[in-house]
């Protein structure tokens, strides 16, 4: 018979965790939901319920966005100094709960804790860039642009500007936006994803407890409602997007419908080439990371290894060693390597296109579906389909999961063919010792960032995010450089100053053009 503290103790693993309210966050102060619809928030890794999360309403947007209104008349007008102080304390506050942080996205996203370690320090980069602003906000002057005629251009900021983020990054995608718009004057209203929102609403709170006014920085939690709600309000400048690319084209259409500026970034299928003279060990060892690392729920994952001639059969056997030693388990385990995905039915959606590969012809040389875990989390294991072909659904359709596929081709030149016909342009490697090669890739490669023995080739925050093709819609890449032109609009003033009278001195030469 167990003894009372095992019985206590089995008793209490079974009972509910406690679930948290989380309010939305408007002029600086927390909301609860009125519109009466809420949605779950659940542990990936045990499958139970952790949150519940207010779905607001359009009227519930509709304040978000006037407290945003309010705040901007004042924070537009308030120095640069000002706000890089500001956004310096910010900062330090990050970097001072990076830890909490982290727990909070390994909770409901459920991403190993090192992985959300790493994703709280690249976030982290984009506030720096933002404390240095400044100098990207310089204007530019010319002096006698004609006789007595000088030139000289600002930029100012649009207003009211709104971000919509994914589950996948739920702290490093709203760090991509709201400190850049903010530090060029702007106010912003963030709309997290319902799946794993606490770590976005606690960014929030340390924003405000920084110092920045209420009312600069909003969080509203929903769906769909919110979302159509931001895309069609009159008082919202510009939009920022990072999701699907279905969801990404209508938050496209639908904002630049009703005049708004729009970056919205989407899908993609990222090919990473090898070619026969690679390092084998440093490819094979480069897929399983950036194939299997987040699940496989990151836009910037390696779908697709295209091995090229005789590098195909070494690097298919490099792979499936390393994954056979890969450990998944819970996200707040130090052993574990990846997570669960984000939710049962994405669990099932992966699963199937792994049997619609198989099915079509695909050689499953590691099957996921076939691993065994205990308890009800969301886990799925990790698959490697080999001879995969570009008419198969595994190969057309982004899985977002730990799925990795092997297209064998006899060329570079063919390798460089699918990439053309792909119709993402996210991201592309190649692995190659071969420097030539490698020029040679960075000009043919179809995509919008491009690595060179790095199978993720993510820009560091001084540079700027952004594919290609039905990767990115709208004329801006996010974050860095390409970010401060799309919080901003130019002004250009031309100035001439009338003498007073009798005030000119004769220099002895015509002054008039």
């Amino acid at each position: 018979m167990p003894s009372a503290s095992a019985a206590t103790n089995r008793a209490a693993a079974d009972a509910p965790d406690p679930v948290e309210r989380i309010p939305h966050l408007v002029g600086g102060e927390p909301r609860a939901g009125s519109s009466g619809r809420t949605s779950p928030v659940f542990n990936p890794a045990t499958g139970r319920q952790t949150g519940e999360l207010p779905m607001a309403n359009a009227d519930e947007v509709d304040e978000a966005v006037a407290a945003a209104l309010a705040a901007f008349d004042e924070w537009r007008c308030v120095s640069v100094a000002r706000r890089t102080k500001l956004m310096f304390a910010y900062r330090n506050l990050v970097v001072e709960n990076a830890e909490e942080i982290a727990k909070r996205l390994t909770a409901e996203h459920g991403k190993v804790l090192a992985d959300a370690i790493g994703e709280v320090a690249r976030g982290v980069e984009n506030i720096e860039y933002a404390c240095g602003l400044s100098e990207h906000l310089k204007g530019t002057y010319n002096e006698q642009a004609s006789s007595g005629v000088d030139v000289y251009s600002v930029r100012r900021p649009l207003g009211v500007v709104a971000g919509i983020t994914p589950f996948n990054f739920p702290a490093m995608v709203p760090l991509w936006m709201f400190p850049n718009a903010v530090a060029c004057g702007n106010t912003f209203v963030l709309k997290p994803s319902p799946r794993d929102p606490s770590a976005a609403s606690f960014i929030a709170e340390l924003f405000h407890e920084a110092g920045f006014p209420g009312g600069v920085l909003n969080v509203v939690h929903g769906d769909h409602v919110a979302v159509n709600r931001l895309l069609e309000h009159p008082e919202v400048q510009a939009v920022s997007f990072v999701g699907s690319t279905p969801v990404a084209r209508h938050v496209y259409e639908t904002a630049t419908a009703h005049g708004k500026r729009v970056q919205a970034l989407g899908g993609a299928k990222n090919h990473m080439v090898v070619l026969p003279d690679a390092d084998i060990d440093l490819a094979a060892d480069s897929a399983v990371s950036a194939a299997y690392g987040s699940a496989g729920e990151r836009c910037m994952a390696i779908s697709v290894a295209v091995a090229v001639g005789d590098s195909a059969d070494p690097l298919v056997d490099a792979i499936r060693a390393r994954m056979e030693k890969l450990r998944i388990g819970p996200g707040d385990d130090p052993a574990s390597e990846m997570g669960p995905l984000i939710t049962a039915e994405h669990r099932d959606r992966v699963a199937d296109y792994v049997r619609q590969g198989a099915e079509a012809g695909a050689r499953v040389v590691v099957d996921g579906r076939k691993a065994h875990f205990e308890g009800d989390g969301f886990f799925l294991g990790v698959t490697l389909l080999d001879e995969v072909t570009p008419d198969m659904t595994v190969y057309r359709d982004e899985i977002f999961g730990p799925v990795l596929c092997v297209v064998r081709v006899g060329t570079y030149h063919e390798a460089v063919d699918l990439l053309r016909h792909n119709p993402w342009g996210n991201g592309a490697a190649i692995f190659t010792r071969d420097g030539g090669a490698a020029r040679q890739f960075q000009e043919d490669a179809d995509a919008g960032m491009v690595g060179l023995n790095v199978p993720i080739p993510v820009p560091v925050g001084y540079h700027s995010f952004g594919g290609w093709k039905e990767s990115a819609f709208g004329a801006h890449a996010i974050y860095g450089p390409e970010g401060v032109h799309f919080y901003t609009k130019p002004k250009v003033m031309t100035t001439r100053w009338p003498d007073p009278a009798g005030s000119r001195v004769d220099l002895g030469f015509p002054t008039n053009r």
